[in-house]
């Protein structure tokens, strides 16, 4: 069952991106269905983890994603076949006559985010919350002056970690648009309400962005963005198997 949430709207959309939480903590006959759906490199990277709860958490992502995408596509799960960029940004590989579509994907701890555009690039990122000492001291190491001013001006150390961890995912997901390194990102002005226009988006890539927070359940924060000068509306929903 896919819950869905309300939409959250980047003002005057002309797209929909739809995003999805997957909790990832689930029974063993769910994880090892899902295992079952991956293909041999993601079978093989499940089955290698140092920690089997790890190992189960990555099958029920990349089992999840499977099936969300497949979906979309008009596919069976085991005929999604992926090709990845330089630094690993997977892309699925359509089908001809298929919308064309693109995902991303990320995952921290016990939940995974999912984003789905069409005719356009998305990056996604989920993360839990930071601790605040950490926190802090990235943020006035890599973040220019008013990112780093929002955290360590916090009033409380939890509101920094908060402020923080989603300042981090809106970058990341900055950086998955272009399949570029999280170096890249460090140093781009993100802060401000949500959603987010970010004009000049260099050094990552040309054009500007869109990005908007999502709201995620528990301790974590999340972030999309797309390329193009459009706004999009994210439409959420809470993935179960």
């Amino acid at each position: 069952m896919n819950t869905p949430d309300t939409p959250h709207r980047t003002g005057g959309p002309t797209d929909v991106i739809d995003a999805w939480s997957i909790p990832t903590d689930q029974p063993p006959h769910v994880v090892r269905r899902l295992h079952a759906l991956l293909d041999p490199v993601e079978r093989d990277r499940a089955d290698r983890a140092h920690d089997p709860a790890e190992g189960g958490r990555f099958a029920v992502a990349r089992g999840a994603v499977r099936l969300l995408v497949a979906e979309r596509l008009g596919l069976a799960p085991a005929e999604l076949v992926w090709r990845y960029g330089p630094h690993g940004k997977p892309e699925p590989v359509l089908p001809a006559a298929a919308v064309p579509l693109q995902v991303n994907w990320s995952g921290s701890g016990a939940l995974a985010l999912l984003a789905l555009a069409v005719g356009r690039r998305v990056g996604a990122d989920v993360e839990q919350l930071a601790r605040p000492e950490v926190g802090a001291r990235i943020a006035r190491r890599h973040f220019p002056a008013a990112d780093a001013a929002l955290v360590l001006q916090a009033p409380t150390p939890a509101d920094g970690a908060d402020r923080f961890t989603r300042l981090w995912c809106r970058r990341e997901a900055c950086v998955k648009v272009h399949g570029g390194r999280l170096a890249q990102g460090l140093g781009l002005p993100l802060a401000g309400p949500s959603p987010l226009r970010l004009a000049d988006a260099a050094p990552l890539g040309p054009g500007p962005l869109w990005l908007a927070d999502v709201p995620v359940p528990g301790p974590f924060r999340a972030a999309v963005a797309a390329d193009t000068d459009r706004p999009f509306t994210v439409r959420h929903r809470t993935w179960s198997p």
